[in-house]
């Protein structure tokens, strides 16, 4: 994709989006898809989900840094695990979007652990399915809002996002479809 660089290494894809957008559904099918097809992929799954497991939920700017190096952990662990796909639900870019809603801006060193172009592909979930209660969602009728500011940010860091909308079904052709090239290179 334009302006992302294929690392040494897996594949690695970002899902990013809005709460409540098919993300998780998405990468843990997507996963199972590929698998199927007799390729090596993981689900990195969403690290705040883990950290919260045990504790109340507070948004702070301490909280949300350790989700991020807990998510880019998660990452490194699947890496050296062998996985040549790395499909990541989430990552440090809604940490950074959390950040900057909840506490007016992003710190520095979550900033020093966004690193947008280290995924090969990333793919935006749109908020156009019905949003489902959890624990850890605030924003039932700020999706759209929210979805406006992760297409800023990865304009902003020269990001190509496929946008994934629909039905599961279309999100996962249109999410496989994108992979493809890069498969192929």
């Amino acid at each position: 994709m334009m302006g992302q660089q294929r690392a040494v290494g897996p594949i690695r894809v970002a899902i990013v989006g809005p709460e409540s957008s098919g993300k998780s559904t998405l990468a843990r099918d997507w996963s199972r898809r590929l698998r199927e097809l007799g390729m090596s992929a993981a689900w990195v799954e969403e690290y705040s989900r883990a950290y919260y497991a045990d504790r109340p939920y507070v948004s702070s700017l301490a909280d949300i840094e350790a989700i991020a190096a807990g998510q880019l952990a998660a990452e490194r662990r699947a890496a050296e695990a062998g996985a040549e796909i790395l499909l990541c639900d989430t990552t440090a870019l809604t940490c950074k979007i959390w950040a900057e809603v909840d506490h007016g801006q992003a710190s520095d060193a979550l900033l020093a652990l966004y690193r947008p172009r280290d995924y090969a592909l990333t793919v935006l979930a749109c908020p156009d399915i019905p949003w489902e209660p959890d624990p850890l969602r605030s924003h039932p009728t700020q999706r759209d809002w929210l979805l406006e500011l992760h297409r800023q940010e990865l304009a902003r860091q020269g990001i190509a996002a496929v946008e994934l909308a629909g039905a599961h079904e279309a999100r996962l052709a249109r999410a496989m479809a994108a992979l493809l090239p890069l498969l192929a290179a």
